[in-house]
Formats: structure tokens, sequence, C-alpha cells
């Protein structure tokens, strides 16, 4: 029975499953995974089989399974909702942050690494301890400030934003933590910069934790709704969460919402189902030592 499934190390490797406790054990553990894990995808489908139901069906007939599934009634929804635009206003607005995402802390967490400025623990402890602040209380400050430079209105500040992560600091810094200080002495003894030792030997080392920090900023992002709502309301660069607040004033049903939802969730569901095998990787390779 368990020929297939040669497990040699672990928790519960294959020799134990012999035991009739471990097995039992074993087999009680995959129930309650698989329990949370319909616990937690329920959502999700019901929200996508809904999307099928007319409204009549969805008001009077509380039923999980739609009684036809036609792919028409999504069209119909994103044309009237005119998706397309803020699906567009949401690529602009993740393209841009990901780029300062990966340059801006990059930058910083090597400066953090490997040169090591004057004043840097202090630097570094100043961030840390900003990763013990609640992002909402900071929201106020950070508004006034975009309104005395004129920025709202622009994607500019939702894209600045995500290049000061404190959160991607410290990941940046452990992850550079691990690549050799010889091969950045190397560089300069033949007169690189630091500017080309980032661009050139460090950023092409770090594939793995660049990828990690892309996935996360991608997700964050697409689904952040406050910061976008205060700065992009009513200026015609709604992204997709904010439209999806929006459209409770507008002529859309409960059923046109929740297609709009569906149309909402499936970047992210794309990104999890093709790259988690890139986050693991990164993930795991952030604070190993070489």
């Amino acid at each position: 029975m368990f020929r297939s499934f040669i497990k040699e190390n672990g928790l519960i490797r294959t020799y134990d499953l012999k035991r009739p406790h471990v097995r039992i054990l074993y087999f009680i553990l995959l129930l309650v995974f698989l329990l949370v894990i319909i616990t937690a995808l329920a959502p999700i489908i019901w929200v996508i089989l809904s999307g099928f139901k007319s409204l009549r069906e969805f008001v009077n007939e509380p039923k999980f399974f739609p009684n036809s599934y036609d792919i028409g009634k999504f069209i119909e929804t994103w044309r009237i909702l005119n998706f397309t635009k803020f699906y567009l206003n949401s690529f602009i607005v993740v393209i841009g942050s990901i780029f300062f995402a990966v340059i801006a802390n990059g930058l910083l967490g090597y400066a953090l690494s490997k040169i090591k400025p004057i004043g840097s623990k202090v630097i570094l402890l100043l961030i840390l301890w900003s990763l013990m602040i609640p992002a909402t209380t900071s929201i106020v400050p950070l508004f006034i400030n975009i309104v005395k430079l004129g920025l709202q209105g622009s994607f500019l500040p939702l894209w600045m934003s995500a290049g000061a992560n404190a959160f991607f600091v410290i990941l940046y810094k452990n992850f550079f933590d691990s690549i050799p200080q010889s091969i950045v002495e190397a560089a300069r003894i033949d007169g690189c910069s630091e500017w080309s030792i980032f661009f050139k030997i460090i950023f092409p080392l770090s594939y793995s934790i660049n990828t990690v920090i892309t996935i996360f900023t991608i997700n964050a992002s697409w689904s952040d709704f406050l910061l976008p709502y205060l700065l992009l309301n009513n200026t015609g660069k709604e992204t997709v969460m904010v439209r999806l607040f929006l459209f409770r004033n507008s002529v859309a049903t409960d059923v046109d919402i929740i297609r709009a939802v569906t149309f909402s969730i499936i970047p992210p569901i794309i990104l999890f189902a093709f790259f988690q095998k890139y986050m693991r990787e990164g993930i795991s390779s952030i604070g190993i030592r070489g």
C-alpha cells in the first residue's frame, strides 16, 4: 500500500507507518488537513458558482450549485462594468510597485548587508522597530504628505510605498548576508562601483529572493484598497479593488458584484498556482549562510 510512497526523513517516515498508532495518527492528520482545505476553498468555489446564477435564482434559490453554467453572464458583466479599464489600472500599479519594491528595498538591503556605512546598525534597528507599528496608523500622515507634494491622483505614491517596505528590506538583508563577502571585495578590487556590484553581480545572484518579493508585491498591490481609494477615487484611475467598493452605488446587481469579485480573485489564484514552487524555494533560501 505504501510502496509507491517512500519517505526517508521528516516527521513521519515510511517505516513509521508500519506501526498501528502512527498509521492512525497519519490518517487523522490527513483528514484534518482535508477539512482545512475544504474550509478554505469553499468560499472561493461558492463565489465562482454564484456568478453563473441569475438574479432571481441567486435571491430565491439558496443552492450551492447553479441551474446552468452560462459563461456569457460573466462576459456581459465584464462589458457592463467596463472591467478592462480597472484591470489595466491595477496592472499599472502592480508593475510599478514591483520595480520599486525590488530596486529600492534591494538597494537598502545591500547597503545594510555589504556596505555597512556609519549608523547602519541604527538604521537597521529603526527598520525593525517600524515592523511593530500597524500600517493603518501611518495612513493619515502619509496621505497628508502626499497631498502636500501634489501627488494625489497618480500612481507614483503607490509605487513608492512598495519601495519603502521594512519587511522586504529585512528579507533582502538576510539573503545578501548569505552571499560571500569575498565576491564583493573582489569586485571592488577590480574597480567596480557599488552600483555596478549591485546590478551586475548581486542582483543576478538574487533570483530566488527577487521572485519571492515580486510575488508578495503583486499580491499586496493587487489586493490593496485603502491607499488607492484615498488617492485614486473619482480620478478614472481606480483599481479593481476600489471599483468593487464603488459598485455598491452603481447599477450593478448583487450577482454582478459577485461576478466582479470573481474577476478580482482570478489573478491571485493563477499567481499562486504557477509560482508556489518558487515561493517555497525562495523563502527556504532566506537566512541560509554559505
